[in-house]
């Protein structure tokens, strides 16, 4: 029996990809299908059912019913559609159609201009598509029915991303986010890892910096390494009523500005990257008056990172991580000794407080 607020749900783009495979198949065989089966981005294998498959002249269309589990989503329900047309050159052709968002800002690792189907969702696609091809390519357009009036409910916008959602997902899971149970299992890892007389524990934002922070610390063990996802502030409160000694936060530019900035609870609903606060931190550094306006004026936390580097501010993330150290103390009522280390989409280490 599954505990109601703790399932589990399939991400925007394993959705995506999953179409784009079952389209990509009948076009090689011929045949319609009704169901599919796909690897995710953590390399499970899931079958999902189709809502559409059809042939349209020498194309294939393939649908797929986004099923985000227990997470609140907007995109719960969505249909998620892959067309596509095979082409003598080979590799696949990724574009975005109606409901998919068109990335119009720099700051987001997406080419402005260029649909917004994020990197790992565009390794899933073209590596399912290319599983089903005998040589040469395809293109491949996704498309979401209702895409523009879902992004209506996200920052979308403000980030400069018009026109629809963001095909998104590092996993191919959805895991709820807001949830009681979320919280108690947090809560939960702790109790096992300060039952097993550990006193240094991991604080992660999700898998990819869980996986990056085992690669930092590899004496510890794995129970040592906790998700708190986006809930920092329960991780480390909790950490302290445990008496854990040490909490080593682990994550990423945009999760570590929020919580620099005091948010203890990080999700993209609830909070928003401080502009002012990072661009106060780079005048610190002794930025000139001109890049502090422009990091001001700066679309996400990552282009604010891009700025930096380009300016040779490569400190702020360490200020950063001096920022995240102290409010996640004090939240922690000043009984926590805690860490903070800020690393890039690659695991690479690029601040740390101490350091």
């Amino acid at each position: 029996m599954t505990v109601r607020g703790t399932r589990t749900g399939f991400t925007t783009g394993a959705c995506a990809a999953a179409a784009a495979k079952a389209a990509a198949r009948v076009l090689v065989t011929g045949a319609l299908v009704a169901d599919i089966e796909t690897t995710l981005p953590n390399r499970d294998r899931v079958r999902f059912a189709l809502a559409r498959c059809e042939r349209i002249g020498d194309r294939v269309v393939c649908s797929i019913i986004k099923d985000a589990g227990d997470d609140p989503d907007c995109t719960h329900g969505a249909e998620l559609v892959a067309t596509v047309a095979l082409r003598p050159e080979a590799g696949v052709e990724l574009r975005g159609g109606d409901g998919v968002a068109t990335v119009t800002k720099p700051g987001l690792g997406l080419e402005v201009g260029g649909p917004a189907i994020n990197p790992v969702p565009r390794r899933n696609i073209t590596e399912m598509v290319l599983e089903e091809l005998d040589g040469g390519g395809a293109v491949v357009t996704i498309s979401v029915p209702g895409g523009v009036e879902m992004a209506k409910q996200t920052l979308n916008a403000r980030l400069g991303l018009v026109g629809g959602i963001s095909i998104l997902g590092t996993s191919g899971i959805v895991k709820p986010y807001s949830t009681a149970a979320y919280k108690a299992s947090v809560v939960q890892a702790i109790d096992v890892a300060s039952n097993r007389g550990l006193a240094n524990l991991v604080l992660t934002t999700g898998g990819k910096s869980e996986a990056y922070a085992m690669t930092l610390y590899p004496e510890l063990p794995e129970d040592a390494f906790i998700q708190v996802g986006d809930f920092i502030g329960t991780g480390v409160k909790h950490c302290a009523r445990r008496g854990i000694e040490r909490a080593i936060v682990v994550g990423m530019m945009g999760k570590l500005s929020k919580m620099a900035n005091g948010k203890m609870q990080t999700h993209a609903a609830g909070s928003e990257v401080s502009m002012e606060l990072l661009a106060d931190l780079a005048r610190e550094l002794g930025a000139r008056a001109a890049v502090v306006d422009e990091i001001r004026a700066a679309n996400t936390a990552r282009h604010v990172l891009e700025l930096c580097q380009r300016e040779g501010l490569t400190a702020i993330t360490s200020l950063v991580c001096r920022r995240v150290s102290d409010h996640c103390r004090a939240h922690a009522g000043g009984a926590l000794d805690v860490h903070a280390r800020l690393v890039d989409f690659n695991g690479t280490l690029l601040g740390s407080w101490p350091s």
